[in-house]
């Protein structure tokens, strides 16, 4: 029975040995730790990657769409980050240029691969 009690003051002991060799931070050690957690915070999302990309993908149909005498039908548009990939086909070889000019001229477009191809409407 005397055992506890002797138990409780060596186990006291211990917890304030151990709280003393304890120190706290200084401010850079907390600051550089910080920094790597900053950069990474900024750093987009994939989910706000693919809103951003599925964003400029809709804008570059909506140009395609609005430019006169270029047939969208049959065009599709993959947009990562600022490139862009424009396939599919026109059924004319002017076509091409003008699908070409019109995703060059979105805001954030930085590249445009052209893989359209020329087809006559219904084959």
């Amino acid at each position: 029975m005397k055992a506890f009690p002797a138990m409780k003051v060596i186990g006291g002991a211990l917890v304030v040995l151990a709280s003393l060799n304890a120190y706290a931070q200084n401010n850079d050690a907390a600051a550089s730790a910080a920094a790597p957690a900053a950069a990474a915070a900024s750093a987009p999302t994939a989910k706000q990657t693919r809103q951003a990309n599925r964003a400029m993908q809709r804008k570059i149909r909506a140009a395609l769409a609005h430019t006169k005498g270029l047939t969208v039908s049959n065009i599709t548009v993959r947009a990562r980050g600022g490139d862009i990939t424009l396939a599919g086909s026109v059924p004319e070889a002017a076509q091409v240029d003008l699908a070409t000019t019109a995703a060059k001229s979105v805001a954030g477009v930085t590249s445009v691969r052209n893989a359209l191809t020329i087809r006559a409407i219904g084959q």
